[in-house]
């Protein structure tokens, strides 16, 4: 396997699932909703911190990869829920989806934002957000979100709360190459760490988290450093032009939300793979490559069938 220049996750068997594709040998799989958030907070230098959380390295899919907390759509996240900020439709419009769809997305990315980082973005009326999230009551309904023997519309109906939705702002859509074989399509919000809350590891797929810089965390993948997914990286690179959370919060309503789709595509005897509107992803496969491992640029790890994503899937 050729050596890395940087920190971009790419596994050894995409050349043999990409010709798969182009000979018609491969049917791409249906992509799942799933949603993943970026927690900031304030810092007293060099703009706000991200929450970022470290995959382990025996996990199948992308072990070691640094992501943000993160998952697939509940079918039970479309259940009727108290609901403050931009209504359902308006959601529906911003995101270009119908209102129980959109309603879906965005209870996922505050349910999985408490059940891989303990943070939740709620509160007993349109205007409060929760203080604490710890306690023995907390992590016995956490957990049980987790195991998917609570629904997140009956958690808030029997504490009394309210999702805010106008804590989050949607910031990216990213969707899964077609030669994948487990694809999603990933929406990508940015929030605000509430204030009296904080973050912890509350993820069995992680083996650490950071508050860090989006600067620094996009210097750690471009010295190698940092192994990320292309959205992982591509969203820190957004990020580092914002002062403050509050900042990065306004921008959100701007953000280009048409879904990234890499491209794949036979040139002679080399394969060409690019992420339109993210030149520094692109690269060129020739045989050689694939035989070999990973191309220049490229990190080598692990096989991409794991069960589920978590802050940024398999895109």
């Amino acid at each position: 396997m050729s050596s890395t220049t940087n920190g971009q996750w790419y596994p050894p068997e995409w050349p043999d699932r990409i010709r798969a594709l182009a000979n018609g040998e491969l049917t791409p799989a249906e992509p799942r909703r799933a949603a993943t958030v970026l927690l900031l907070r304030d810092s007293d230098s060099g703009g706000p911190a991200v929450h970022m959380l470290r995959r382990r390295a025996s996990m199948a899919f992308a072990g070691g990869a640094y992501a943000y907390p993160g998952g697939s759509v509940d079918p039970r996240d479309e259940r009727p829920v108290a609901w403050a900020g931009p209504s359902r439709a308006q959601w529906a419009v911003r995101m270009g989806v119908d209102p129980a769809t959109a309603q879906a997305i965005v209870c996922a990315a505050v349910r999985e934002t408490f059940e891989e980082a303990g943070v939740l973005l709620a509160g007993a009326s349109a205007d409060t957000v929760v203080a604490d999230t710890t306690g023995e009551d907390w992590e016995a309904d956490r957990a049980a979100l987790v195991a998917r023997e609570l629904s997140f519309a009956d958690f808030l109906g029997r504490r009394g709360l309210v999702l805010r939705s106008d804590l989050l702002g949607a910031w990216a859509r990213w969707i899964t190459p077609e030669f994948e074989p487990r694809r999603y399509d990933t929406w990508f919000f940015v929030a605000a760490l509430p204030e009296g809350q904080r973050t912890r590891n509350a993820s069995t797929e992680a083996d650490r988290t950071v508050w860090i810089q989006p600067g620094a965390a996009a210097a750690g993948y471009d010295r190698g450093e940092l192994l990320m997914m292309p959205p992982t990286i591509a969203t820190l690179r957004g990020l580092q032009r914002y002062a403050t959370a509050g900042d990065a919060l306004a921008a959100a309503e701007a953000q280009d939300l048409t879904p990234v789709l890499a491209r794949a595509r036979l040139v002679g005897g080399e394969i060409e793979l690019s992420w339109p509107g993210h030149d520094e992803f692109t690269k060129h496969i020739t045989a050689t490559d694939a035989a070999g491992g990973a191309p220049g640029g490229g990190a080598p790890e692990g096989p991409a069938d794991g069960t589920g994503p978590s802050g940024g899937t398999s895109t």
